[in-house]
């Protein structure tokens, strides 16, 4: 089983969002094979604590404008690792120290990546949801260091 088409289509626009916002090291996992209660990981990192809030309010408006809401949200006030939950996906938005520390893709290493390059214009399509889940992307966004 691979995630859904549109889990990955929702996981980009995150992404996307995030990119906006200089998030970097942004990684989209399949976890559908592992895990019953979403498809994708997103994971993005914020060099300090209010870049991780400007990440999650961006990431909150662009899934927004497509229709989706998250279910639950955790950690908003540290600004350390923000959990935003929308089923099909969960995003982590985490401080630099938080995603060395726990390190989630040496978690989930055995599971595939979902093919991912930033717009760095911020893709006006991409953030509206219109792009379709097969473009061609590579698997992090451009200067990501991991």
């Amino acid at each position: 089983m691979t995630a859904t088409d549109n889990a990955a289509r929702l996981a980009r626009i995150a992404g996307q969002a995030a990119s906006d916002k200089l998030g970097t090291d942004i990684v989209l996992i399949d976890v559908s094979d592992r895990l019953a209660i979403t498809d994708v990981f997103v994971i993005v990192t914020g060099n300090n604590e209010r870049q991780v809030e400007a990440i999650v309010d961006e990431i909150e408006e662009q899934l927004r404008r497509v229709g989706v809401k998250p279910l639950r949200r955790e950690g908003k006030r540290d600004g350390r690792w923000v959990l935003l939950d929308y089923a099909e996906i969960v995003v982590h938005v985490q401080h630099a120290e938080e995603r060395v520390f726990y390190s989630l893709e040496r978690l989930w290493k055995d599971c595939p990546l979902i093919e991912f390059e930033a717009d760095a214009e911020g893709n006006s399509e991409l953030a509206a949801g219109l792009s379709g889940p097969n473009d061609p992307q590579s698997t992090r966004a451009s200067g990501s260091g991991l």
